[in-house]
């Protein structure tokens, strides 16, 4: 596979930009409900928006930890790109499909390697 390594970076660095900004939303939401609950008193187990309130925040730091493992990822890919192993899958060593990485640019296996780890 020929890759444009300034198409790559340019799809590396959208989605780089887009996963910073949901990750600056989720802080802000972390921090605004646990402001939020700093203001009252709740018993989760008895007051029916504390649950509501401990769900939510535990869905956006479930979804932090993931934007952070994206992020990561996308770093990684960047440094594939520069190291010229870009589109090449870490297990089998076969090309990875270009449609695989339009879709995950931050992709390291092909598809069969990936549907071998699930």
């Amino acid at each position: 596979m020929t890759v444009d390594p300034a198409d790559v970076r340019a799809l590396l660095d959208e989605r780089t930009t887009a996963a910073q900004a949901q990750r600056e939303a989720l802080r802000a939401a972390i921090e605004q409900t646990q402001h939020a609950r700093s203001l009252t008193f709740t018993d989760d187990e008895h007051d029916p928006e504390g649950s509501t309130a401990s769900l939510d925040q535990a869905r956006d730091t479930a979804l932090l930890a993931q934007v952070d493992r994206t992020l990561a990822e996308l770093a990684a890919a960047r440094g594939r790109l520069a190291a010229g192993t870009y589109g090449t899958c870490e297990r089998c060593g076969q090309p990875v499909a270009p449609e695989r990485l339009a879709a995950r640019p931050e992709a390291r296996t092909c598809v069969r390697c990936a549907a071998r780890s699930l």
